[in-house]
C-alpha cells in the first residue's frame, strides 16, 4: 500500500494546528500529537478518549511504513503515539475514504492492545473502528449484552454468567430501547424525546427518579445511539468521585471536538446532585452557549438539589418507579438470557429440554418466585436482578458441578436473598417530607388505616421515630386543638415514652397515638386564629403600639407616678365580669378568630 501511494500520492492534508501538509494516511497520527501535546504540560486528560500515552518508548517504529513518503523527522514524531489514532479525527480519512489505511491501523491496534491497556493507566482505549462515544461511557456499553456484544453475552455458558464478577444487572443492562421496559411516559413512541433520540437532537436533561428504575441506562441508550450514528462524543462522570478540575478538562477537550471536528460532546453526570452549588456552576456557560449537552441523573427533587439557572436550561424528564408488569418483563428477559427455564412453561416446550450445557446442572425457577421478584423488590430492576443472582448462586454453588442434576428455585430462595420487601424512603431526601405530608393528611382526613400505612412506612424505612412523635405532638394542636384538648397531652405522652423505650417497641405507641388523632374531632381554629395574629404584626404600618398603661406592672415608684398600672381592676375580687380593654387602642374590638388581613 505504501508503495501505491507513493507511485500515486493523493493530494496532501493540511493540519488545522500547525498547518504543515500531510499524507492522508498520516494526519490522524500527527493530529493526535499536534493537539495532545499541550496535554503533558497541564496533566493528563480526563477522558481515555483523548488522554495521552505515559511511555513514549513503548511505540515501536513500525506503526510508520518505512516507505510512507514522510520524512524521518515525521516518522519518529508519528510513530511516538502508544496507540493508533483514535476516531476523534476520523473525518479526515473518512473524506479521503483511506479504508485501507484503517484496516492497517486495525491490525497493528489488535497486536498491541494489552501494552497500550498497561500504559494508559489501566483505562481500555477504544479501536479506530469505532466512532467512541467517550471514556466511561465507552466502558459502559461495551459490557452491555446489545447489538455488538450481544454475541459476546450469548457465548457465555450460564455458568460463567451465574459466577461472574459484574452484578447481573450490569450484564443485563439494555442498550437499545426496544429492551428499556417500563418508561413509555417518557420514551414512547409518540413522546417528544423518542422523536429527539431519533434525530440525534438530544437537549441537555435531568433524569429523575428513583433507584433502579433506568437513569444510567437511559443515558447509555443514548451513548450506544450516538456511537453508532457517529453524532456526538459521549463521557460519563460521576459526581461521587470527580473533581471540578476534571470537569473544567472534559469541557477543553469539548470546545476543541466542537471548533475541529464539528461534534458535539454529551456529557453524562451520575448523581449529579451531589455536587455543589459552585461545582455545578461551572457547567453553565457552557450549556448556555452548546459546547456541552448535560444529562445529569438524580435520586433527589431538583428542585431543591440542582441550580435554578442550571435547571432552567434543562428539560426535566420524571422516570416513574417500575410497574411490576415492567419488572417482569425485565425478569424475563433474565432469565431466558441465563438459560433457566421456568417451571410453568417448561410443559409448552418440551423440544427445548434437552439444550442445556452438560456441564452445567439444569436450572429451574417456579413462576411463583418471579412474581416474588417483581413485588418484592418495589419497582427497583437492579435490586430484582441483582436478588435473582444471588439466589441462583446460592442453588448453583450448594448443588456442585454435576451436569445431571437439576436444580429448582422456588419463592422461599428468593426471600431468603430479598430478606424483606426493598422500601424506598430516603430519612434525608423528598421521601421523606413526602410520607410526613401523607401521614398528616391521613390524619386529618379521619383515615385511621391510611395512618396506620404512611406511619408504617416511615418507621418501617428506618425513620427516626422521635421525628414522628414531634409532628404527632404538633398535629395535636395544629388540627384537633380545642375540639379534644386531650389530644396535646396523649401526644406529648407519646413522645415521652418513645425516648424512654426506642424503637422498636415504641412503634405500638406511635400507632395508638395516630389512630387516636385521625379518630378526634378536628378543630383549627386555635391554628387560624394564631396565624391572623402573625399577619397582623407583619402588616402593621408604622411603629407597634405600645402596651396600654393599665396593663403594665408597676414595681418601682417612678413607674407608680408614671401612671403604670392605674386604673388595672383585678379580676378575681369581682364577683361579676370585669369589663376592661386588654388590647391596644388601635386594636380594641378585633376578633382573630374571624378578622382576616384584608380587614386590615
Amino acid at each position: 500500500m505504501a508503495n501505491e501511494m507513493t507511485a500515486t500520492p493523493p493530494d496532501p492534508v493540511q493540519c488545522p494546528v500547525c498547518f504543515k501538509d500531510f499524507e492522508a494516511s498520516e494526519i490522524n497520527r500527527h493530529l493526535d500529537l499536534c493537539l495532545l501535546k499541550s496535554a503533558y504540560d497541564s496533566g493528563p486528560s480526563t477522558t481515555d478518549e483523548t488522554e495521552p500515552p505515559l511511555k513514549k518508548s513503548r511505540i515501536s517504529a513500525e506503526a510508520v511504513p518505512p516507505s510512507s513518503g514522510v520524512n524521518n523527522t515525521m516518522a519518529a514524531s508519528s510513530s511516538s503515539p502508544s496507540t493508533p489514532s483514535t476516531a476523534v479525527f476520523s473525518m479526515f480519512q473518512t473524506n479521503r475514504s483511506k479504508q485501507s489505511v484503517k484496516n492497517e491501523w486495525d491490525g497493528s491496534f489488535s497486536s498491541k492492545q494489552t501494552a497500550v491497556t498497561a500504559v494508559n493507566k489501566g483505562i481500555k482505549r477504544s479501536s479506530p473502528s469505532e466512532a467512541e462515544p467517550g471514556a466511561a461511557g465507552t466502558d459502559h456499553v461495551k459490557s452491555h449484552p446489545s447489538g455488538s456484544n450481544r454475541q459476546t453475552l450469548n457465548d457465555l455458558s450460564p455458568r460463567k454468567l451465574l459466577t461472574i464478577d459484574k452484578p447481573l444487572a450490569e450484564i443485563m443492562r439494555p442498550n437499545t430501547l426496544e429492551e428499556y421496559f417500563g418508561q413509555n411516559k417518557v420514551v414512547g413512541q409518540q413522546t417528544l424525546f423518542r422523536s429527539l433520540l431519533d434525530s440525534q437532537e438530544i437537549p441537555s436533561m435531568i433524569l429523575w427518579g428513583p433507584p433502579g428504575c433506568g437513569k444510567t441506562t437511559l443515558a447509555h441508550i443514548i451513548a450506544s445511539s450516538s456511537k453508532k450514528k457517529g453524532t456526538a462524543r459521549f463521557v460519563t462522570l460521576s459526581a461521587t468521585s470527580t473533581s471540578t478540575n476534571e470537569v473544567r478538562e472534559v469541557i477543553k477537550q469539548a470546545q476543541n471536538e466542537l471548533r475541529l471536528c464539528k461534534r458535539k460532546t454529551i456529557l453524562f453526570i451520575d448523581e449529579i446532585h451531589r455536587f455543589n452549588k459552585s461545582q455545578q456552576d461551572t457547567f453553565l456557560p457552557h450549556v448556555e452557549c452548546g459546547t456541552i449537552t448535560l444529562i445529569g441523573a438524580t435520586t433527589e427533587n431538583p428542585s431543591f438539589q440542582v441550580n435554578a439557572a442550571l435547571l432552567s436550561r434543562c428539560k426535566v424528564l420524571v422516570l416513574e418507579k417500575l410497574s411490576v408488569e415492567a419488572m417482569a418483563s425485565i425478569l424475563d428477559r433474565a432469565v431466558a438470557t441465563l438459560g433457566i427455564r421456568v417451571l410453568e412453561q417448561e410443559s409448552e416446550n418440551p423440544e427445548d429440554q434437552d439444550q442445556s450445557d452438560g456441564h452445567m446442572p439444569k436450572i429451574f425457577i417456579e413462576q411463583k418466585a418471579l412474581d416474588t421478584i417483581a413485588y418484592l423488590c418495589d419497582g427497583d430492576a437492579r435490586a430484582g436482578l441483582n436478588s435473582l443472582q444471588l439466589a441462583v448462586q446460592a442453588q448453583v454453588s450448594s448443588s456442585g458441578l454435576d451436569g445431571s442434576q437439576e436444580i429448582l428455585l422456588k419463592e422461599v430462595h428468593i426471600k431468603e436473598g430479598l430478606q424483606r420487601s426493598h422500601i424506598l424512603y430516603d430519612k434525608a431526601g423528598e421521601e421523606h417530607y413526602n410520607c410526613i405530608s401523607a401521614l398528616h393528611k391521613s390524619m386529618r382526613g379521619s383515615d385511621e388505616n391510611a395512618s396506620l400505612y404512611w406511619l408504617g412506612r416511615m418507621l418501617e424505612g428506618g425513620e427516626d421515630p422521635l421525628y414522628v412523635a414531634r409532628r404527632l405532638v404538633r398535629f395535636a394542636s395544629e388540627d384537633v386543638g380545642m375540639a379534644d384538648p386531650s389530644a396535646l397531652p396523649q401526644a406529648v405522652s407519646a413522645f415521652q415514652a418513645c425516648h424512654f423505650i426506642g424503637m422498636p417497641e415504641c412503634e405500638v405507641i406511635l400507632a395508638q397515638c395516630a389512630v387516636y388523632l385521625a379518630r378526634a374531632p378536628k378543630s383549627v381554629q386555635i391554628y387560624k386564629a394564631y396565624a391572623n395574629v402573625k399577619a397582623c404584626l407583619r402588616n402593621h404600618k408604622g411603629p407597634l403600639p405600645p402596651v396600654p398603661l393599665h396593663l403594665r406592672n408597676a414595681p418601682t415608684r417612678l413607674m407608680k407616678q408614671l401612671g403604670y398600672a392605674k386604673g388595672y381592676k383585678y379580676n378575681p375580687a369581682f364577683s361579676v365580669p370585669v369589663e376592661q380593654e386588654y388590647l391596644p387602642e388601635e386594636l380594641r374590638g378585633i376578633d382573630f378568630f374571624t378578622w382576616t388581613p384584608s380587614d386590615a
